[in-house]
């Protein structure tokens, strides 16, 4: 079964596109086949993996609601094995579409069906907010992997995040599962890092991932050549971090929070 993972945190400057970028390419050195799905009208997953959709060409918000052409946007990228379903700002139009919707929340989960055949694994990089699309996204997904910066504030956004987490699951989506949480800017020599780690594993105890992300140049460098850090330096700390985060989604069996 294809595994669907959305990465989330509502809270923006926290990693999340990083992630979504480098654990898709991460899995797709693996030779897994990837479909990257920019959920965000900010549209940097699009861009930080060195794609840009030309005016003639689909996107994520052209084909939100034609699911039969959802083949249509999706575009392989310069690395084997990974492909991208593009965003561009029009998708921010999406959330006003959507408010007099019937089953709004299931739309992004009616495009993914046809294509899941084709995937071992799709991203999806979400919006820093719990709005519609973010909510479809969730909807849509199987897994949700939430990246979480080393400070405070980050920790209280957690815990708003897991709340709509378990309401969704709940209500909307049953078989939604927290496959885990990964620390990002991680510095062990950081007092706040450690504490922030401590508090982590006490709250989620079964579902922090051992890899912690660290503050990585390279890591930062990378989007601005359009090219996942796997790619622009495989043998920075970025890029060993992302691979072994990698390693440790596929060993991963998603695990249903209490």
């Amino acid at each position: 079964m294809t595994r669907i993972i959305a990465i989330a945190n509502q809270k923006g400057g926290v990693g999340k596109t990083t992630t979504a970028i480098n654990l898709a390419a991460s899995l797709a050195v693996m030779e897994k086949n990837i479909l990257l799905v920019d959920c965000d009208p900010q549209a940097n997953s699009t861009s930080g993996i060195g794609f840009t959709p030309s005016e003639q060409g689909q996107t994520l918000y052209n084909v939100f609601f034609s699911p039969e052409e959802g083949l249509e946007a999706v575009y392989q990228t310069q690395t084997p094995f990974l492909s991208i379903m593009p965003a561009t700002t029009d998708l921010v139009a999406v959330e006003l579409e959507l408010v007099d919707k019937m089953s709004r929340e299931y739309y992004l989960s009616d495009l993914l069906k046809p294509l899941e055949s084709r995937f071992d694994y799709i991203i999806l990089d979400c919006p820093p907010s719990l709005g519609l699309i973010t909510l479809n996204a969730l909807c849509a997904a199987r897994e949700l992997l939430i990246p979480l910066q080393c400070e405070f504030f980050a920790l209280e956004g957690i815990v708003k995040l897991f709340q709509t987490y378990e309401q969704v699951k709940k209500r909307l989506n049953p078989g939604l599962t927290l496959t885990g949480v990964a620390l990002t800017m991680y510095d062990v020599r950081n007092k706040l890092s450690r504490q922030v780690k401590t508090e982590v594993r006490k709250c989620f105890p079964d579902h922090l991932f051992e890899t912690a992300i660290p503050r990585n140049v390279r890591l930062s460098e990378a989007p601005s050549h359009g090219r996942s850090v796997i790619h622009y330096d495989v043998k920075s700390k970025g890029a060993e971090a992302y691979l072994a985060l990698a390693k440790e989604v596929v060993l991963r069996r998603p695990k249903i929070a209490q």
